[in-house]
């Protein structure tokens, strides 16, 4: 036998995943469920649903807010108070107690709101004043985006701060990592793409200035935590949140030729819009991403558990993140290991509500 051979990896493998070493390659996509308390405080359920999914390599939190400005839907929850902090940490110290690890994702979600839910009911902020189309979540029901207010470049600086914040604080409730939520058609994807940011000033216009916020906020996250400690969320070709790019290969070949010099833990793209050619600009490639960048490469959209072995045993990816099928299946690498039926999600509780659909999924052994 050639020794020089190396054995076929899979989604059971370990991963060295920056500082962290991985128990497999199972990764608990970042899930919004809109099921935060009063003061968008974590509850009790919620430690018990992180707590359920610890048999999962990494758990990667719902996205979660570094300021009450940055509000984008009902009960989300925020890691800038200090309640905050205190009810993260009764989460990681259950996941860390089950033996996972468990990354905060930090995000702000820009023009995605609505003045209702805003502090004092001011507009949402945005690169530039330009409504996206569609309706929104609020606490009265669905209502229409508004045009939101362009930002100034003393609120720029203010975001990054808070960015940094929150970094900080997901440090201080016990969290393995944090992940910039930089995709989506949230705030920091407002600002790359140019169907969102006609500004003119230091950040818009060319594409090295409509990437200069998220490259400041990860210096500042970076800071906090080192970067092998930090992973960043980008979606090329997603059109949710009426997002869109003239030039998205170009964009986000730059992007994570640039991310890849900071030694980052990990990098994770979705692959959503796949399945929509051109809703976001022109199509292109996205798996020739995975080419520019030297770490750990996380992938996600709709992966079956056999296409994600496939694509980890071919080399496309090195870790795939599952939101439905860990939403349904808080065991998930066990059912993976016994070849076992999978439960089936129920869309119906995907967004708020209480236990049902949210912590009464049975476990295998069960």
């Amino acid at each position: 036998m050639n020794d020089s051979v190396k054995p076929a990896l899979d989604l059971l493998s370990p991963l060295q995943m920056g500082a962290l070493t991985l128990k497999n390659r199972f990764i608990m996509a970042p899930l919004t469920r809109n099921r935060a308390g009063e003061g968008l405080v974590p509850t009790e359920m919620m430690v018990e649903y992180y707590r359920q999914r610890a048999s999962a390599g990494l758990i990667i939190t719902e996205a979660t807010l570094v300021t009450e400005d940055g509000i984008g839907y009902p009960n989300i929850p925020g890691i800038y108070s200090q309640d905050q902090v205190k009810a993260w940490k009764e989460v990681t110290d259950a996941v860390h107690q089950a033996g996972g690890k468990i990354f905060m994702q930090i995000w702000h979600c820009g023009r995605v709101g609505h003045s209702s839910m805003m502090p004092g009911g001011r507009l949402p902020m945005a690169p530039s004043a330009i409504k996206p189309a569609g309706e929104v979540m609020t606490y009265e029901g669905m209502k229409p985006y508004e045009t939101p207010q362009a930002m100034t470049s003393n609120e720029i600086a203010t975001v990054i701060e808070q960015f940094r914040e929150g970094a900080y604080n997901a440090l201080s409730a016990g969290f393995d990592g944090v992940e910039v939520h930089g995709a989506n058609g949230y705030l920091l994807d407002q600002f790359l793409r140019d169907g969102s940011n006609q500004r003119t000033d230091e950040y818009g216009g060319n594409l090295e200035n409509r990437a200069r916020l998220l490259f400041e906020v990860m210096d500042e996250v970076c800071k906090i935590w080192g970067p092998d400690r930090v992973g960043v969320r980008l979606s090329p070709l997603q059109p949710f949140n009426d997002i869109k790019d003239s030039q998205p290969e170009q964009t986000f070949r730059y992007a994570v030729e640039k991310l890849n010099q900071y030694g980052l833990a990990y990098l994770h793209i979705t692959e959503m819009g796949t399945d929509a050619p051109g809703a976001a600009g022109p199509e292109f490639d996205i798996s020739t991403l995975r080419k520019l960048w030297n770490g750990v490469y996380m992938s996600n959209f709709d992966y079956t558990l056999e296409k994600a072995n496939d694509a980890i045993q071919n080399g496309d990816v090195d870790a795939i993140s599952f939101g439905k099928l860990f939403i349904a299946n808080p065991d998930l690498p066990v059912r993976y290991i016994k070849q076992a039926p999978l439960n089936e999600p129920d869309p119906s509780t995907f967004y708020g509500g209480d236990e049902r659909g949210y912590i009464d999924y049975p476990f295998l052994e069960a």
